[in-house]
């Protein structure tokens, strides 16, 4: 029993030894060179047979490969991508310098110019911001500024080809015009003239007293006679000259005769059917006219032109060839020939001995509204809806000045009689005074507080200046000075249109209101 016991006690204590892991034999590693056991093999001469055949098996078996030469530069290549790494960092340091503009419809235009889509599928302002932007730190903000100067350019040749001053050849029968206008208008300068110097030898305190007396009557002016018309607007009047009959043209298409100064109705003109846009007695009518030749022309806003007669209430006869608006005619000084001014932004010349244009004119950039001839008979003035006015040489067909000043439409154009001065009213409600000598603007009138509807000089010597506005009054401006002198208040309406008689005695104005007045100094 004892010994039983023993030998479980001793069973029993062997057991932990049994479970230690055995202890695993590590390789030796030698540290250092194996120099001289290479050395050793070398001596023994080994390698020469045994170092070919290992090669030659190292070959075959493909773990030694033998190149023909051609070498792999890592350098190079690791350069290469360097490089476009910065030329990236580059490109986008440049675009953060770039300034793009944040309006969308410019950012469009700068890639249209480009000649990049201005947009794609799903984009929005900010990514074409951003695509814009980096165009152009690839290509250069310098290439949008030579689009843009390239732009210019056939912009600027453009305009150039569009401005350009051109001419085409005319009819004998302009020619022929041109001939008998100089040889009409030269001995009228030279009369002209020689007249301005026996006035210039009038004393000087002669001429200012008879200035003087002139502004004191014009002061007096007042109204000695007002007329109802017609049942619609009248938009224009004027006298005859022998100042005994005033001529006045209504919206309702009729134009009516009245005798001065009494105002009595002597002829109802019936032949158009729309808005009259301007009556004018022939330079010769009432005068040395026989009543049964063409003594009045007027125009109508279907384009219609027509001439009468004193004798008969019908026309005479029609001048066809506008087929728009013609705003107003006017009488050359000689009575051959006849300006209209058209909506189609052209001025038109009949001669109505040849009975044919002779001349249409272009020039404006809008419809002409209206024109005047020179008192010698040698110019023309036009003002338009372009704001512009101009002037021509009927002798040569030359624009010889152009009036540029107005902020608004030119409504009325006048030469004064002494052959320098023009005036112009405009829808900027002022009227300017310009120098045909200096080629300029001499003085800028603030006449109306509305639109200014007509300009006129004192017919004889040109001593003062008439205006009429939609503001329902006229004033009356001192030559030279262009200071204030009257203001014939007294319309309901816009004052359409106005006149002063040949004997410089007689005003007439008419109005929006239906009504003409007549006004004359006490």
């Amino acid at each position: 029993m004892a010994s039983s016991r023993t030998s479980s006690t001793a069973t029993k204590t062997k057991t932990p030894d049994d479970l230690v892991a055995p202890v695993v034999k590590k390789p030796h590693i030698y540290y250092g060179s194996l120099e001289e056991k290479e050395r050793e093999r070398l001596a023994k001469g080994e390698s020469g047979i045994l170092g070919k055949e290992g090669l030659k098996a190292g070959i075959e078996a493909g773990n030694i490969n033998i190149t023909s030469g051609e070498v792999f530069e890592i350098e190079e290549h690791i350069s290469e991508r360097q490089a476009e790494v910065l030329a990236e960092f580059e490109r986008r340091k440049r675009a953060r310098q770039i300034n793009v503009s944040t309006d969308d419809s410019e950012v469009k235009a700068c890639l249209r110019a480009l000649g990049e889509p201005i947009t794609l599928f799903g984009e929005g302002p900010a990514e074409r911001r951003e695509r814009l932007r980096n165009i152009l730190s690839v290509v250069g903000t310098d290439a949008l500024k030579k689009t843009k100067k390239d732009d210019e350019k056939s912009k600027k040749s453009k305009e150039e080809v569009e401005h350009q001053t051109w001419y085409h050849e005319g009819p004998n029968s302009l020619k022929v015009a041109r001939l008998w206008i100089a040889n009409y208008s030269l001995p009228r300068a030279m009369k002209r003239l020689e007249e301005a110097r026996l006035h210039k030898e009038i004393p000087e305190t002669t001429r200012t007293s008879q200035m003087q007396e002139l502004h004191k009557s014009l002061r007096s002016l007042n109204n000695f006679c007002s007329q109802i018309g017609d049942d619609r607007p009248i938009s224009y009047c004027h006298f005859s000259p022998n100042s005994k009959m005033l001529a006045t043209a209504c919206w309702s298409g009729l134009c009516k005769l009245w005798s001065v100064p009494d105002c009595n109705l002597l002829h109802t003109l019936r032949g158009h059917n729309t808005n009259v846009g301007a009556i004018v007695f022939h330079p010769k009518s009432t005068v040395s006219l026989d009543q049964k030749d063409v003594n009045l022309a007027s125009c109508a806003a279907d384009g219609s032109v027509k001439l009468w007669s004193l004798d008969s209430d019908e026309p005479v006869a029609d001048i066809e060839g506008h087929t728009v608006r013609v705003a107003r005619v006017m009488w050359h000084p000689s009575g051959r020939f006849l300006g209209t001014t058209c909506y189609d932004r052209s001025w038109r010349l009949w001669d109505l001995e040849a009975q044919e244009e002779i001349l249409h004119q272009e020039g404006h950039s809008m419809g002409v509204y209206d024109i005047a001839f020179h008192q010698d008979g040698s110019l023309a003035g036009t003002g338009g809806l372009d704001a512009f006015g101009r002037v021509w040489d009927l002798r040569t067909g030359r624009c010889i000045m152009f009036l540029e000043g107005h902020l608004k439409e030119i409504y009325g154009i006048n030469f004064s009689p002494n052959g320098y001065h023009i005036a112009t009213g405009s829808g900027d409600n002022t009227c300017k005074v310009w120098d045909l000598r200096q080629r300029r603007c001499v003085y800028t009138i603030p006449a109306h507080q509305n639109l200014v509807t007509g300009v006129k000089f004192e017919p004889i010597h040109g001593n003062f200046l008439l205006t009429g506005a939609y503001d329902n009054t006229a004033k009356i401006w001192t030559h030279p000075g262009w200071s204030p002198l009257k203001t014939l208040a007294g319309h309901e309406g816009k004052v359409m249109g106005l006149d002063i008689s040949s004997d410089g005695q007689l005003i007439a104005t008419c109005s929006y209101d239906r009504t003409f007045k007549l006004w004359m100094a006490e």
